[in-house]
């Protein structure tokens, strides 16, 4: 069976290099923004956000606990807010939206407005040759509606300069889903 999770590695992973630059736009548990920390090495950065402290706190303790290089900078703020914090061209931009897992609270999702924000700020920010992996989970009705939205959005990008793929299980209209967008 095909692992999406396996696939988004493939995606991504020859974007990320040692010294460069990675964004995690939804820390959730810290698991991504650990990998992109490994993954970039001391001379490299990674900023990651949420808005739950609940998730910073996690992430901390995750990154402390494996050893992570201290290379990163956790933002306790929206991922609309990327321009704001992210201080340098990042090579890889990820974003898994949806719900803090294991949060119990499957109420408080990321929203449209916020995603359209940070996907249209890390349009503007990538490195050329970088990539921006949006995961996305359409098993709840916000889900659903984000990848409705971001679909029309990356539809239209111009294909002189992005080239967006979506990679979805079709006979399982409900599982998670991923865009990836990679710039020239």
């Amino acid at each position: 069976m095909i692992d999406l999770i396996d696939i988004e590695k493939y995606f991504v992973t020859p974007h990320i290099k040692p010294g460069g630059n990675a964004v995690d736009c939804t820390m959730g548990n810290g698991h991504d923004t650990l990998w992109l920390s490994r993954g970039v090495g001391a001379s490299g950065h990674v900023w990651a956000f949420d808005i739950q402290q609940k998730a910073l706190d996690s992430t901390a303790e995750l990154l402390r606990t494996e050893n992570a290089p201290e290379n990163y900078t956790l933002i306790l703020a929206s991922h609309a807010e990327i321009k704001t914090h992210v201080t340098a061209r990042p090579d890889a931009v990820l974003f898994n939206l949806g719900y803090l897992p294991g949060s119990g609270n499957k109420k408080l999702t990321t929203l449209r407005p916020s995603t359209r924000a940070a996907v249209e700020g890390a349009l503007e920010i990538l490195n050329d040759d970088g990539v921006i992996l949006i995961a996305v989970y359409p098993g709840h009705e916000e889900g659903h509606l984000e990848g409705e939205m971001l679909d029309e959005m990356l539809r239209p990008l111009d294909r002189k300069h992005f080239c967006v793929s979506r990679m979805q299980i079709i006979n399982s209209p409900t599982s998670p889903f991923f865009f990836a967008i990679e710039k020239r």
